[in-house]
């Protein structure tokens, strides 16, 4: 593997990992809400990988969970990976797969297209998952239409054909950030490597495919014996995709986050945090406060002085003024968020007493730390 991304881009992460700062989106650069823009529609930008410039055929296929940081530290684990060509690139913040797939798929950044994290405030005081398209009432398909919620057409208007998990065909989720395509549900591993081998026998131009795998093994188990053996069966998967491609064909392989090990270290928020706030949303590694009335200055302050050590704390003001989402926020986008938010710096997550499906996550992501933020763009010729 090179490095694929540009020296200004690596030299911005590379500062921000040395001063204890959080690493920024590289937006409009070598980032992931370019990735199929540059695929697609070129021009080719120079943190695209050699082996994927000008191909036929190209098949994009997304590791959910694999983080560069995590890749290279599995070198040995993963020869198929390690023998392409390719370097880091950014994600999106936050760093979580709502977010982050539906900038993937749209080419945009989060403050554009509006799924701006993975628990969002809606409908006042609910809040919706957007994987499960779910509030605390229930399915929310017809209440939040997704196809309203997020409105710019994925894939350029392009339409290709999408691998990725047969159950999520229906979801709420899909209808937002995959509108429009030729879905083809898998079950096992093998009829995603077949599934792709037969588009490519047709003739297909760009074909896009999704593994969940790596990300599922990280939640439940961490980043040890389990992880590992998971990222040597996404290489095998790899493997089998590359013994696939016609000449002229490109695998490039990319993801949406990396992963940080919590393990136990849950952290309550603190009772002066508590006191200020009306509710909570997003994750435990990027968690938003929602200010009582007149109490969002005093809430930043808390914040600061109670979880400071342990997290970056910002407004929604600075962090949008810093860059986080890409630009400034929708009417839409900020009423979905809090007035502070905690996102996680050391390997901890910060508890919401109303998420209790998150408790039992040991691998975590969703801030601005490097092992969250870079992730792999690789490329392969037949």
């Amino acid at each position: 593997m090179d490095a694929a991304a540009s020296e200004a881009d690596r030299r911005r992460g590379e500062a921000g990992r040395d001063a204890g700062a959080p690493v920024l989106p590289a937006y409009g650069g070598a980032c992931i809400d370019g990735v199929v823009h540059a695929l697609l529609m070129g021009p080719t930008p120079s943190w695209v990988p050699e082996p994927a410039r000008g191909a036929r055929q190209t098949v994009l296929l997304v590791l959910d969970g694999l983080g560069w940081e995590q890749l290279t530290a599995r070198a040995r684990l993963a020869p198929t990976l390690t023998r392409m060509t390719g370097g880091p690139i950014t994600t999106v913040v936050p760093s979580t797969t709502a977010t982050a797939l539906t900038s993937l798929t749209t080419g945009l950044p989060p403050a554009k297209h509006g799924i701006v994290g993975y628990r969002l405030r809606v409908e006042g005081n609910q809040v919706l998952n957007v994987l499960r398209w779910r509030t605390s009432a229930g399915d929310a398909r017809l209440t939040l239409p997704p196809e309203d919620f997020q409105l710019a057409e994925p894939f350029g208007g392009v339409h290709p054909p999408v691998i990725t998990r047969a159950e999520f065909a229906e979801t709420g989720f899909t209808t937002a950030h995959l509108s429009g395509v030729r879905f083809h549900g898998w079950r096992m591993p093998s009829t995603l490597v077949s599934t792709v081998g037969r588009l490519l026998e047709e003739g297909e131009p760009f074909i896009y495919a999704y593994y969940d795998g790596v990300d599922k093994v990280a939640h439940e188990f961490g980043l040890g014996r389990e992880y590992d053996a998971e990222v040597c069966a996404a290489d095998r998967v790899s493997e089998a995709i590359m013994g696939l491609l016609p000449p002229d064909a490109a695998l490039v392989i990319t993801s949406d986050h990396g992963q940080v090990d919590v393990g136990e270290n849950v952290v309550a928020l603190a009772t002066d945090v508590i006191d200020r706030v009306t509710m909570l949303s997003g994750e435990g590694r990027f968690r938003w406060l929602h200010a009582r009335p007149g109490q969002s200055d005093a809430l930043a302050a808390a914040a600061r002085r109670c979880h400071g050590d342990q997290a970056w704390v910002r407004t929604l003001a600075e962090a949008t003024s810093e860059g986080w989402f890409g630009g400034d926020l929708t009417p839409d986008s900020i009423s979905r968020l809090g007035d502070v938010v905690i996102a996680a710096r050391d390997a901890v997550a910060f508890l919401d007493p109303g998420d209790t499906g998150e408790v039992h996550l040991r691998s975590r992501h969703g801030s601005l730390t490097s092992a969250e933020m870079l992730v792999p763009l690789l490329a392969a010729r037949a």
